[in-house]
């Protein structure tokens, strides 16, 4: 899994501070923004925390480059509907010898993983000839069109793999650009950096707050699972680690703080 962060609102917690501040401001825009030194912007983010006033901080965004993670781990982070999502296209994109995710539960199991390898040979083995036999399929009736060899043969593959992508398993790997706003980042915080979130999409979500606390730490302060900074709402469902999750994700943050400092 790699995870990038691209790109981000400028100056968040000032853009933050000045959203709120101009709730109550008999002022303009631009007075109130230069008015804000990153000392008093990032003193008011907290004082806004305190209150729960949550709707400022949906003025700012952050982008996210995620690459390595299994088509799986897709159809759980795109249940976070408030976010923006592009992926990469297996209707476009030929995945012959596609790269896999492999749970470490399975790869630490050496009878598990050699089913689990043997099964992915299959898939991939099914993959390309099912591409290989609607490819020449329809290249015969586009070459019968009247379309040119070369065209004819691109087009059919295109259209052959639309077909053969439905034989590639969860584990298949993808690449995708995710933006949140930091409201909606709070949120998916705390449902994926839970103890009981599925491990691709938790290890996911640690490294994103962990890149997030970098650029803002004092906007994403916070952060975190439930237990982080209150109690636990799992219920009856409760990991019952709430004290060793507070200890993760306070090293977390302050080793996220060290490196904003630098």
């Amino acid at each position: 899994m790699k995870v990038t962060l691209i790109s981000h609102t400028p100056n968040p917690e000032k853009t933050i501070a000045c959203a709120a501040k101009l709730c109550y401001a008999n002022t303009t825009v631009g007075e109130v923004y230069d008015g804000l030194t990153d000392e008093k912007a990032a003193s008011f983010v907290e004082m806004l925390a305190s209150f729960g006033h949550e709707s400022p901080i949906e003025h700012v965004s952050f982008t996210f480059g995620i690459e390595g993670v299994s088509r799986a781990l897709l159809a759980q982070i795109t249940r976070h509907r408030i976010a923006s999502f592009s992926v990469q296209s297996q209707r476009y994109v030929n995945k012959d010898g596609f790269s896999y995710i492999v749970p470490p539960e399975i790869a630490k199991n050496e009878a598990a993983m050699r089913v689990y390898e043997q099964t992915m040979q299959a898939d991939l083995a099914a993959y390309n000839e099912l591409t290989r036999i609607l490819k020449e399929t329809h290249t015969k009736t586009f070459l019968d069109e009247g379309m040119d060899e070369k065209e004819a043969a691109k087009k059919a593959e295109k259209k052959a793999i639309e077909d053969a992508r439905f034989v590639l398993p969860n584990a298949c790997d993808t690449q995708m650009i995710v933006t949140m706003n930091a409201r909606s980042l709070y949120n998916f915080f705390k449902h994926r950096c839970c103890n009981r979130a599925q491990w691709e999409i938790k290890a996911l979500a640690d490294e994103m707050l962990r890149l997030v606390c970098e650029v803002a730490p004092t906007l994403f302060k916070t952060a975190g699972p439930a237990c982080y900074a209150g109690a636990c709402t799992e219920g009856g469902m409760t990991c019952g680690h709430a004290k060793e999750m507070r200890a993760f994700y306070k090293e977390l943050h302050e080793a996220a703080q060290g490196e904003n400092s630098k």
